[in-house]
């Protein structure tokens, strides 16, 4: 019941921010998307989830990377901007869904992504199992953590615990974010290709520059 209100409050907080969200996130939520992108390539016949879509601030980056895209958030406000630019998108939906919950089969998604979403469910870890349930044995997964939520520590045990191979994480002083990269498993992956994932830990980049990647 309590993790049900936590739902509802995040809810209405993103119905009632819905049309101004851009304007107040776009530019922090694009440097989130270009880090991420700076270490992914995509499949032409790829299926791309994002987990926590918001306005679709992503479908831009990505659409035309991939073959479809799916978006879910379980703010009706929010995803109701988000038709605004998925009209642009002919390989692009939208879901309303709870994140812990969501209505796909197992192993649909090469890729999923989760941007500032974990902070804003009541058991993140549950969320990560529900992630990694959707995504294909060797799938993607990009996660980012805010800082104000969770240490650096706190965040990689949390990844680890949901046995998510943390390949890369990326932190900058300039994002109020951790992304990290990820795999389900330990395994050579064509869609990272400058990154070693056998590696026995994660990679961990930081950056004190003021431009984002």
């Amino acid at each position: 019941m309590l993790a049900w209100s936590k739902k509802c409050r995040v809810m209405r907080r993103y119905d009632q921010s819905a049309k101004v969200y851009d304007t107040q996130y776009r530019e922090e939520q694009g440097a989130k998307i270009r880090t991420a992108m700076g270490y992914l390539t995509f499949k032409d016949d790829g299926v791309v989830l994002d987990v926590g879509c918001g306005t679709g601030l992503l479908f831009e980056h990505i659409a035309g990377k991939t073959k479809f895209v799916v978006g879910t958030d379980i703010s009706r406000g929010i995803l109701e901007e988000a038709k605004k630019k998925t009209k642009f998108y002919k390989n692009a939906a939208l879901i309303l869904a709870d994140a812990d919950n969501m209505p796909f089969r197992s192993q649909v998604f090469n890729m999923v992504l989760a941007i500032t979403l974990l902070q804003n469910l009541p058991n993140p870890r549950a969320t990560l199992n529900e992630i990694k349930e959707v995504s294909e044995s060797n799938a993607i997964i990009v996660v980012t953590g805010l800082r104000k939520a969770f240490t650096e520590r706190e965040f990689t045990e949390m990844l680890r615990q949901a046995k998510l191979k943390v390949v890369t994480l990326k932190l900058d002083e300039q994002m109020r974010e951790y992304v990290s990269i990820c795999t389900k498993a330990a395994v050579k992956s064509k869609f990272l290709p400058n990154i070693n994932i056998n590696e026995t830990s994660p990679k961990t980049e930081r950056s004190e520059g003021k431009k984002h990647i």
